[in-house]
């Protein structure tokens, strides 16, 4: 049998709470590399560095570049149009987008943490830059271009002082209703931009979902039905190739097959706009010096771009991880996100992160390392030679196609029903982030969700359950203790017994004092109590107030009091705290059957001899003992 001996500082674990805890392994049988690679990953020890360790290199050989070589050929292929499309929707010039899928890549490969996961620009990203900035300058203007680019180096060094300040465990708070719902908000914002590109009509940029409807809404009859069938076709074409055959490109057809029309319908000849030809392919160091005045204005909305990168970023690196057993480091990979937008602010890049589109066919055709990033963004640059004049050709309808296709696999209806359908909590928070980024702004729907979040995270832990429980048989005749209120289980008249399910603290203690009052109020003959500390790593000051004046308490009433408690932590608090000098060291146990057999030695036994309910295994002792 293989034996794990694992020690925690917390209460209870479960998948929302592991990554914030801090496990010490103790003893480990070496035949388990899984379960090592596991822990290693949940919890890295080094210090993230601008230099990591480049542990995969050692591991290449000729089969595993061959195969980086060819999944960044076709990362290559579908980066193409989803570069130019997402450039569009930043309201930035398309190359901007090839730029960003480029450098972004190669600079995060190397300096960043997950094997597999392949950067630049995302579609959420974009979107938040587009509606920050779009209110301040004219799109794809050289002000707001300058603009984009010094929010892009903002976002990076908000990324780096995260990175360092090791804040990698703090994205567990970030509820995933906030991203579902964030994301959801600006695929709306993107789909409803592009519907004037695809009706072939100009409308007044900005305003939030609302506001851009109306305005589509007053140019309705100017639809140039040529535009609209374009982007039909290529809508049409992205949906169909994607349920035939996810793994073909079916960004790059889609735009093929709209285009193609375009040429056949000499669209350009009949009001329909072109996305226009990419300048010659040209990196150059422009440091955005221009708005350095402006750095004021675009922190909250960098800050915004940043929390959302790393969000994207690391939940995107972990999931890749625990699946392929690799390990994962956060805060390594917020360094290396942080380099790629500061390094990329300065090369023509705008804000860029994690794509999940890109990572998850760099799995699927078999990348090994994140030197197929590096391939990746070589490949792009040979292609741009070649066909970067081609681009012209692209009608805007079939971009604002491409566009919408892109917007409605954002929205996860099967996730926003779940919550919707199974957690209180959680909907709240998905309602408040999905109306403030529909009715406010984007940027600041993130902001919204994360406070509301936390908002949820304090109540709840303000709010720890307190049930009473008793032995419950079971099939196998042994007894197990168990809610009372969920199992209909009698209870003794004398002794109750309770667990604290969360934390003792300042934000908790009233609710936990108005629980036990309540429950001594509503069982006054109950004046035996036994506390099981369950989901307590430790307690505070006002917490240990609470025991020694619940302690006192119940002795004055003739009673007495038992706390079971596990973790050495907890109880060293309780020491300190001075809860076992007023409990008595002989009243703490570190189990329940110990402290229940304590206890039945104090109950009166005129009443036991007329109970009939033989709640603990020591009812049929005491029986015994008062018939005879």
């Amino acid at each position: 049998m293989n034996i794990f001996i694992l020690r925690h500082n917390r209460g209870n674990i479960n998948a929302n709470t592991v990554s914030r805890l801090s496990f010490q392994i103790i003893d480990i049988e070496a035949t388990k590399p899984d379960l090592i690679r596991f822990m290693k990953a949940a919890y890295p020890m080094h210090t993230p560095s601008f230099i990591p360790d480049f542990a995969w290199v050692s591991d290449m050989n000729a089969r595993r570049v061959s195969a980086d070589a060819y999944a960044g050929f076709i990362n290559a292929a579908i980066v193409l149009p989803q570069g130019v499309a997402f450039a569009t929707i930043a309201g930035l010039p398309p190359e901007y987008g090839l730029y960003t899928a480029m450098i972004t890549a190669v600079i995060a490969a190397i300096f960043g943490s997950s094997m597999i996961m392949i950067s630049g620009p995302t579609t959420a990203i974009s979107a938040v830059l587009f509606a920050t900035l779009n209110n301040i300058a004219v799109p794809e203007t050289a002000r707001y271009i300058e603009l984009a680019l010094m929010m892009t180096i903002l976002v990076g060094l908000f990324q780096l002082a995260a990175g360092f300040g090791r804040l990698g465990g703090l994205v567990s708070f970030v509820s995933h209703s906030v991203m579902t719902a964030f994301t959801a908000a600006a695929a709306l914002l993107i789909a409803v931009s592009q519907l004037a590109g695809a009706f072939g009509v100009h409308v007044e940029r900005g305003g939030n979902v609302l506001e851009r409807l109306l305005q589509l809404f007053e140019h309705i009859t100017e639809i140039n039905f040529l535009a609209l069938t374009i982007a039909a076709v290529t809508l049409g074409t992205a949906v169909l190739l994607q349920r035939l055959s996810p793994k073909l490109p079916g960004f790059l057809f889609a735009l093929l097959a709209g285009s193609f029309l375009a040429w056949f319908m000499d669209a350009g000849n009949n009001g329909v706009s072109m996305v226009g030809a990419l300048p010659p392919l040209a990196l150059q160091f422009t440091p955005p010096t221009g708005v350095l005045r402006d750095i004021g204005t675009l922190a909250p909305g960098a800050a915004a771009i940043a929390l959302v990168g790393l969000l994207e970023a690391i939940s995107i690196g972990r999931a890749f991880a625990v699946r392929r057993k690799e390990t994962f480091d956060a805060n390594q990979e917020m360094i290396g996100q942080g380099l790629s937008n500061v390094v990329g602010g300065f090369f023509q890049c705008y804000a860029g992160s994690g794509s999940f589109t890109r990572s998850g066919l760099n799995a699927a055709v078999g990348a090994a390392s994140p030197l197929s990033g590096i391939f990746a963004s070589l490949f792009l640059g040979l292609i741009l030679l070649f066909i970067a004049p081609l681009v012209a050709y692209i009608p805007t309808p079939a971009m604002a196609g491409l566009i919408l296709f892109v917007a409605w696999k954002l929205i996860d209806v099967n996730e926003i029903s779940h919550i919707i359908t199974s957690k209180s909590p959680e909907t709240v928070i998905l309602l408040l982030t999905l109306s403030a980024g529909l009715l406010i702004e984007l940027d600041f729907a993130i902001y919204v969700g994360v406070i509301a979040s936390l908002c949820v995270f304090i109540y709840e832990s303000a709010h720890p359950e307190l049930p009473i429980t008793a032995p419950v048989v079971l099939p196998s005749g042994g007894r197990k203790f168990r809610d009372v209120e969920a199992h209909d289980q009698a209870q003794c008249p004398q002794l109750v017994t309770f667990r604290l399910d969360g934390p003792l603290y300042f934000g908790s203690v009233e609710h936990v004092e108005h629980k036990i009052k309540k429950m001594r109020r509503e069982s006054p003959k109950q004046i035996h109590m036994l506390l099981y500390l369950k989901g307590v790593g430790k307690i505070d000051l006002a917490g240990a107030d609470l025991l020694i004046e619940t302690i006192r308490e119940v002795k004055s009433k003739g009673g007495s009091f038992r706390i079971v408690a596990l973790f050495p932590p907890l109880i060293s608090s309780l020491r300190k705290l001075h809860v076992i000098d007023e409990l008595g060291e002989d009243h703490l146990f570190s189990s329940k059957g110990e402290a229940v057999a304590d206890a039945t030695k104090y109950l009166d036994r005129k009443i036991c001899k007329l109970c009939l309910k033989d709640v603990f295994t020591e009812c049929d002792e005491i029986r015994d003992e008062v018939t005879d």
